[in-house]
Parts: C-alpha cells; sequence; structure tokens
C-alpha cells in the first residue's frame, strides 16, 4: 500500500511542479504617454521605451493611449514592436475623455493587458479613404478591409479577447465605451487611475513571446518616459490639422510678402512656417492634388486682390482651399487621416473675411479721390522761400520743392501760390495776382 501511494505521488509531483512553476516578471514600472496622431513619430518613441525597458530588465511598460488614429504602416510597427517586446505591455486608455480610434484599436488589442480609464472609448477601425486622385477603387478598399479585419482579430485571439467584436470595429465601425468592452471581452480591466491599474494587473497571466508568465511589477511611482523636445516637435507638426495650417499661413505670408516688400517679417515667418509644414508632409502620406489645390487657391486670392475685381475669383480661391484641405492626405493603407472639416472651415473662413476686407480697400481707395503723389499735389497751397524769376523755391506739404510759374509772373518770397501740375520734380505754381519783384522787369 505504501509503495503504490509512492507511486502516485512520483507520478504528480510533476504536474505539480509544472503548475506552480509559472515564472513571474519581476522589476521596474515604466510609463509614457502616446498622444495624437499615430505616425512615424510615436512609432519611434514606443520602439525606443520598449527598448530601454528591455536594456533595465523591467517588469511592465504602461502606455496611456489616446489617438485618434493614423498610419496604417506605424501602426503595424508598434503591434508588431509591442508582440516581440520581452517586457509585458499594458496599453491603457486614459485619462477620461481619451480615446482609441481607428489604429489605436489595433494597439489597444496588441497588448497582453488591454486597461481603459472610465469614460473613454474604443473602435470606429473601419478605414476611410481620402478622396485623392489615386484612392483605391472599391474592390482595393475591400481587400484593405478584410486585410485590416483579420489582423485585428488576429491580434484578438492571441490575447483571448472577443474575435468578433474586435472584426466588427474594422467592417461595422463599432464603437465601445470603457463598460462596454470590458463586459463584451474587448478589453480585460477598467482603471481609473495608475494605482489601481498596477493593482488590477499583479499576478495576472500573460503570454510573453510564447511563454506564459505572472505580472509582479514592483510597488511605487512608475518611471516616467516622455518624448525629447524633438519628438513632440515632429508628432505636434505631424497632424494633418497643423500641416495644412503651417502650410496655408505660410504659403500666404510668403505671397503677400513679395507683393508688399517690408522687412521680410512676413517672407521669413511663412518660410519657417513651410518648412515646417514639409516636415509634417514628409510623415503622413500626402497628395500631390491637394497641395496644388492649396497653391492655386491661394494663387486664386492673391490676384483678385490685385486686379480689384468684385470678388467671384475669391469664392473660387476658397472653394479650391476646401478641396485641396480634404483631399491633402491619401491613405492608401486604410488609415484615417483627414483634416478636420472645423479646421479645414475656421481657416477658409478666416481667409475669406481677410480678402473680402482687403478687396474692399482696394476697391474703395480705386474710387476715392486722389490725396498724395502727382495728383495729389494738384490745387495744394505753397508758399515761396525763394525768390522767383519765374523759377525758385517753394514749400508744399512741409518739403522743399523746385517750382515755376505757369504764367511767367515773379513772385517774391513769402508770397502763397498754388500748384497747378507737377513736372518731372519741378511744380507748376500760379498765384491769385502775379507780382513784379522791385527793380526787376518781367521777361517778355
Amino acid at each position: 500500500m505504501l509503495l503504490v501511494l509512492l507511486f502516485a505521488l512520483c507520478a504528480c509531483s510533476p504536474l505539480s511542479a509544472q503548475a506552480g512553476t509559472v515564472p513571474s516578471v519581476e522589476g521596474k514600472v515604466f510609463s509614457a504617454a502616446l498622444d495624437g496622431t499615430v505616425g512615424v513619430s510615436m512609432e519611434n518613441f514606443v520602439a525606443a521605451v520598449l527598448a530601454r525597458a528591455a536594456e533595465e530588465k523591467g517588469g511592465l511598460v504602461i502606455f496611456r493611449l489616446d489617438t485618434p488614429g493614423g498610419l496604417v504602416s506605424s501602426m503595424r510597427a508598434i503591434t508588431a514592436a509591442i508582440l516581440e517586446s520581452p517586457v509585458p505591455v499594458v496599453v491603457w486608455v486614459s485619462p477620461q475623455g481619451a480615446r482609441a480610434a481607428s489604429a489605436g484599436a489595433f494597439i489597444l488589442q496588441s497588448a497582453h493587458v488591454a486597461a481603459m480609464a472610465p469614460g473613454t472609448n474604443v473602435g470606429a477601425a473601419h478605414p476611410v479613404m481620402a478622396s485623392g486622385q489615386d484612392a483605391p477603387d472599391k474592390e482595393m478598399k475591400r481587400k484593405i478591409t478584410n486585410d485590416l479585419a483579420a489582423q485585428i482579430r488576429s491580434l484578438a485571439q492571441l490575447r483571448k479577447r472577443n474575435p468578433d467584436l474586435a472584426e466588427r470595429m474594422v467592417t461595422h465601425s463599432v464603437s465601445l465605451t470603457a463598460e462596454e468592452a470590458l463586459a463584451e471581452g474587448a478589453a480585460d480591466l477598467s482603471a481609473p487611475d495608475m494605482e489601481s491599474l498596477l493593482l488590477g494587473v499583479r499576478g495576472r497571466r500573460v503570454l510573453v513571446k510564447g511563454e506564459e508568465k505572472v505580472l509582479a511589477p514592483e510597488s511605487g511611482t512608475p518611471v516616467e518616459i516622455s518624448m525629447t523636445s524633438r519628438e513632440k516637435a515632429l508628432q505636434f507638426i505631424s497632424s494633418p490639422d497643423i500641416a495644412y495650417l503651417l502650410l496655408t499661413a505660410g504659403i500666404l505670408m510668403i505671397v503677400l510678402e513679395v507683393m508688399s516688400p517690408g522687412g521680410f517679417v512676413l517672407g521669413t515667418a511663412g518660410a519657417v512656417m513651410v518648412l515646417l509644414g514639409s516636415f509634417g508632409l514628409r510623415m503622413l502620406p500626402f497628395n500631390w492634388a491637394g497641395i496644388v489645390l492649396l497653391l492655386a487657391g491661394i494663387g486664386v486670392l492673391v490676384l483678385d486682390l490685385m486686379v480689384g475685381g468684385i470678388g467671384i475669383l475669391s469664392l473660387f480661391g476658397l472653394a479650391s482651399l476646401v478641396t485641396g484641405g480634404l483631399i491633402l492626405f491619401r491613405a492608401p493603407g486604410g488609415e484615417l487621416l483627414n483634416v478636420s472639416m472645423s479646421v479645414i472651415g475656421g481657416m477658409s473662413l478666416a481667409l475669406g473675411l481677410f480678402f473680402l476686407g482687403a478687396l474692399f480697400l482696394v476697391v474703395r481707395s480705386i474710387k476715392k479721390k486722389a490725396v498724395s503723389g502727382r495728383e495729389g499735389m494738384k490745387g495744394k497751397k505753397a508758399v515761396v522761400v525763394e525768390d522767383m524769376r519765374p523759377e525758385g523755391l517753394v514749400r508744399c506739404h512741409g518739403e522743399i520743392w523746385k517750382a515755376r510759374s505757369s504764367s511767367g509772373a515773379f513772385f517774391a518770397k513769402g508770397d502763397e501760390v498754388f500748384v497747378t501740375e507737377l513736372d518731372g520734380i519741378t511744380l507748376v505754381v500760379r498765384g491769385e495776382t502775379g507780382k513784379q519783384i522791385p527793380g526787376e522787369e518781367k521777361e517778355e
């Protein structure tokens, strides 16, 4: 009987050992914010954070996510980096009011632990094509949609979440609140703050590069990793809205500087803005047709201002600006990457009011009687400052002018005369009555 018991214990001991030897992941907790458009800048930042965590043998990386979406290529790179990370990754949609839309939904599903703060949402990952000249046809759009649906479904299956629901985020633009995502299996836990998040992940089993591990992060405040100033600047200008504003305003400033040179302030500021906008374009899939329409729109607005038209050209210019903004960024990979209508509308309204106001001033100045220059000198009073025989000097508008009597009459110093015309740089004047200077005889 004793031998039977010993045999049974020996047979069970490997199973018991196997069940109790799931390795734990201990170490420092790193935290970083992923805010804004998913693009090259965010992609590089994620790679840098994961590399540092791996180098320092960290126990957990927490990404605080708030994004409207972005490039599919960058999204794929970020999800691949998370999948290959030797350090477990928590993607936490926070703070309250944040979202993991479009590409953000893929990043959330790729995480070892998907967490959401109350008041956040996830989903609406259906690919939206820009309407540019190279926009894919319906068949290509269907292929892209199916490809992205398969990817997010695969991620959800890997992390043991709801693959059907994840797929509908792409195919049917399903969007969920934090509570709905947790109830339907699209998220793992809800956490209003960092303390509750760390408490919720502690002891949780995750699959890290094919090996099951137990999360045992260190207590205390996580090590915060922030973007450098350069990375923040690149992330800022890589937003479609910011790139559109920089390009439009910069081009306009350069055009105005060329039209009316004055200290190069406008031209310099415009050149800097165009350069910054160009950097943003390098990180975004822009459409050349959109660039051409922006240039054409500003050109037409300036042309209307120069010719002093009645505003018809300005309407065409504004229409070109709106259309250019709508198709400025193409989406060959299916990314949701459009300039928001509020930005396009605001910029178009501001430019429209500016050019219509300037046009009004130009037309009014054309119709208004000249008060300066050659025409403005006619009829003005002048005072003789040097005897005129019949030529001399007069003071007009506070300036000394060479003058000549229109009738050949002589005028003494201090006499008042009136300008009849401007002959080159000589004023032709007349008096109420010409009078001879004593001792001089008028030449016949």
